[in-house]
């Protein structure tokens, strides 16, 4: 085996490794969406759960959003033709370490 298809394999490997750890998180947090937005306490770590408000565009100012767009679709920059509008609120889950606390290695 080469360098190059070992470095290529490791990443791989790191990629699975974190796309699992991915799924554990989702899980966890979706254990965790029952609370109510606050500060809470573990062995380790503190979690803090926070709402912010975010503005959405109404119904009204997203159809006319659009017509805009398409009337100027040609005078756009690329990017700009087909990026796709949508806000979505989101609940941010907060992880840190206790401050004092020795962490298990």
């Amino acid at each position: 085996m080469t360098n190059l298809s070992t470095t290529i394999d490791a990443l791989g490997a790191l990629k699975a490794q974190i796309a699992e750890l991915e799924i554990k998180e989702k899980a966890l947090k979706a254990a965790l969406s029952d609370l109510s937005v606050g500060n809470y306490e573990g062995e380790a770590y503190r979690l803090s759960i926070t709402a912010p408000e975010r503005e959405k565009l109404s119904d009204e100012l997203k159809a006319n959003i659009k017509a805009v767009v398409e009337k100027y679709r040609d005078k756009l920059a690329p990017q700009y033709r087909t990026a796709p509008i949508q806000l979505v609120p989101t609940p941010t889950f907060t992880v840190r370490a206790r401050t004092g606390k020795a962490l298990a290695a």
